[in-house]
């Protein structure tokens, strides 16, 4: 079990329903460039960069796809080659065996049943191999259909932190978002909270005096 933060929000601040507008009104203004870090040009790029991310950094899979994506350019292009190969030209991400699995199965799923297009609903992503929720949700929100929030450790962390959720497990804590967070910020919500924690609100030590909502925050130590 990852480590909770729940525990850290100890001042009152007012009513979660209350904070949560005007934290995401002055995390976007503090954020604007906030936005997945994975650079990938179509919607099938974008699905193997986010099934390429699992257990490794966005960094990372950036140094492997330029490449990948040269070479595998369709679906049918991920089954031409023997996995073996396919192992080969992910294997920086690591879990290459795994993950060289999932890609062929999906891009088997997406020539059989979606003419080979990524599906852009989370319904349909919940199905291809190996994509889980937060894999769906990303590719869902990124094409412009998030029917959910991502959490990832970033969101998880700062949620707690604020006040917005005592959950641990990740589909508990975006039910819990979902009922607090406008629709309309569903997509754009999380990469606010990843941004500010990877700038600000680090995980050992959080810089809570450069906080632009440490008033609202609970766990503020300012």
């Amino acid at each position: 079990m990852p480590r909770s933060y729940v525990n850290e929000a100890r001042k009152h601040v007012g009513p979660k329903r209350q904070r949560i507008r005007p934290v995401i009104e002055r995390l976007a203004a503090e954020h604007p460039d906030a936005a997945i870090a994975l650079r990938f040009r179509t919607p099938l790029e974008l699905l193997v960069s986010v099934m390429l991310s699992a257990q490794t950094t966005d960094v990372n899979v950036n140094r492997v796809t330029p490449r990948l994506f040269e070479k595998y350019r369709a679906p049918a292009d991920y089954l031409a080659v023997p996995q073996e190969e396919l192992e080969r030209d992910i294997f920086a991400t690591g879990f290459y065996h795994q993950k060289a699995r999932s890609l062929r199965g999906t891009m088997q799923m997406l020539l059989e049943e979606f003419d080979g297009e990524v599906p852009a609903t989370l319904t349909e992503l919940v199905r291809l191999p190996g994509v889980g929720r937060k894999t769906a949700n990303v590719v869902a929100a990124e094409l412009g259909h998030p029917d959910g929030i991502v959490v990832d450790t970033h969101v998880r962390r700062l949620s707690q932190r604020l006040g917005f959720t005592k959950q641990e497990d990740p589909e508990k804590i975006e039910r819990d978002l979902m009922k607090l967070v406008p629709r309309k910020d569903w997509g754009r919500f999380p990469h606010l909270l990843i941004w500010h924690g990877r700038r600000v609100c680090d995980a050992r030590r959080p810089r809570c005096e450069d906080c632009v909502v440490n008033d609202l925050c609970p766990s503020s130590r300012v």
